[in-house]
C-alpha cells in the first residue's frame, strides 16, 4: 500500500491536461479546503474530486470490489472512506464551494481515446454553477442601486 499514490495519479492527469486545454486555470490539491481536493478552480469556486474505484468504493462498477483476503478490514476502509468523501463534501458545499466527483473508471480507458465527452460535462457543471452565482450577483448590486 505505500507504493499507492495519492498525487498525480494518470487519471488526475488526464483530466488536468484536458481542463488546462479547455482554458481553465486550477490549483491542485489545496491543503486549506477539507479534503484536499484534486482540483480547485477559485475563480469558479469549484473543486474536483477524482476517486478511485476501488478505494471509494464506486457502486456498480466493475473495479470497485471487495478482496478475498482480510475482507473485514477492506469493508471497514472502503466505508470510512467513502464516509469521510461525503462529510469533506457536505463540508465544502458549506464554505459555498461547488463540489464534483469524477470516478477512474469514467477515464482511465477513455483518455486514450476521446476524453472530450467528460470534458464537456464538467465544463457544464461548472459554468452552470458559475452562471447562477453571477446573476445573483448582479440583481443584489442592481437592487442596491434603486
Amino acid at each position: 500500500m505505500s507504493r499507492i499514490r495519492s498525487k498525480n495519479t494518470k487519471p488526475e492527469l488526464a483530466l488536468r491536461k484536458a481542463l488546462f486545454a479547455r482554458g481553465f486555470r486550477y490549483r491542485v490539491n489545496d491543503k486549506k479546503l477539507p479534503g484536499k481536493p484534486d482540483i480547485v478552480l477559485p475563480k469558479y469556486k469549484t473543486v474536483i474530486f477524482i476517486h478511485g474505484c476501488f478505494w471509494h468504493g464506486h457502486e456498480d462498477c466493475k473495479y470497485a470490489y471487495i478482496p478475498k483476503t482480510n475482507t473485514r478490514f477492506w469493508i471497514d476502509k472502503i466505508t470510512s472512506n467513502a464516509e469521510r468523501d461525503k462529510v469533506n463534501a457536505e463540508k465544502l458545499t458549506a464554505l459555498g464551494w461547488n463540489v464534483l466527483t469524477v470516478w477512474e473508471c469514467e477515464i482511465r480507458h477513455t483518455h486514450k481515446q476521446n476524453l472530450t465527452p467528460l470534458i464537456d460535462r464538467v465544463e457544464a457543471e461548472i459554468l452552470v454553477n458559475m452562471t447562477k452565482k453571477i446573476s445573483m450577483k448582479f440583481y443584489q448590486e442592481r437592487a442596491n442601486k434603486i
